[in-house]
């Protein structure tokens, strides 16, 4: 299975399943993902949950493979599935720790920053890497990477798309923890058990206050960033940013 989920002791832990492709996202997983969060929403068994990716990566983003053209109608039908899967992760009301290892990238790196927490490993970084194939930030990563780094240091990441490393991460104030790779899991579950055997409705009930800081909702930027993702992916550009990473060569964009 492309999304597997266990259950031990309270915690939950649903893991990327497609190693071979560094846990791209294939349309299919967003279903899977977005189903896996809301049925985990009413499982009070689980009281804590892990998000991470099997093998050496986290996520690479979403397949490349799946990307082609679309009209605006399909193109906003799609997207709208997609969000779905992120705003059952926001909307979660468990608190929820990325296991961060390799590549957090594009729609990856978003799945990390909607969660409550982020551990991550030495070999971890977050690449904002939209501009690559010509579209706009998706799965909410404007609307995360705002809030923990203030709108300057977002542009930066988004506009220049270069890997950040999991210490600089920790240093802007992204990453909660920096582990050696062989020590993530250990660390994750273990900070997941101290949560699990909390008062995990309270921190429910913080996690919706933290939420209710913050204006526009995270529905309000999904609605402008359907807009915005569905006119990208109609551009040359965006079909030549596909193109070029199929051929493994430096896309030639010409702002159109």
């Amino acid at each position: 299975m492309s999304v597997q989920v266990t259950r031990e002791n309270g915690i939950a832990t649903v893991t990327l399943n497609r190693p071979d492709k560094l846990n791209a996202l294939s349309g299919e997983m967003y279903h899977e993902l977005a189903d896996t969060f809301a049925a985990l929403g009413t499982d009070d068994a689980a009281r804590c949950v892990i998000v991470t990716g099997a093998g050496r990566a986290f996520c690479a983003g979403g397949d490349i493979g799946s990307m082609g053209r679309y009209d605006l109608v399909a193109g906003r039908r799609r997207s709208q599935s997609h969000q779905r899967m992120i705003k059952n992760l926001h909307n979660l009301e468990k608190p929820v720790i990325a296991a961060v290892r390799g590549p957090a990238a594009g729609v990856g790196a978003s799945i990390a920053l909607a969660c409550d927490l982020i551990v991550a490993s030495e070999t971890a970084y977050l690449l904002m890497a939209f501009k690559n194939v010509g579209i706009p930030p998706d799965g909410g990563a404007v609307y995360f990477l705002t809030q923990y780094v203030g709108i300057a240091r977002a542009k930066e990441l988004v506009y220049s798309a270069r890997k950040l490393p999991a210490a600089e991460a920790r240093e802007m104030g992204i990453v909660t923890k920096v582990v050696p790779d062989g020590q993530l899991e250990a660390e994750v579950r273990a900070l997941a058990r101290e949560i699990a055997g909390s008062a995990t409705y309270a921190l429910t009930l913080a996690k919706k206050m933290f939420q209710a800081m913050y204006v526009p909702t995270l529905e309000m930027l999904l609605e402008m960033e359907l807009l915005a993702v569905c006119g990208a992916r109609l551009t040359h550009d965006h079909q030549e940013g596909v193109e070029a990473f199929k051929q493994k060569r430096p896309p030639r964009f010409s702002g159109r």
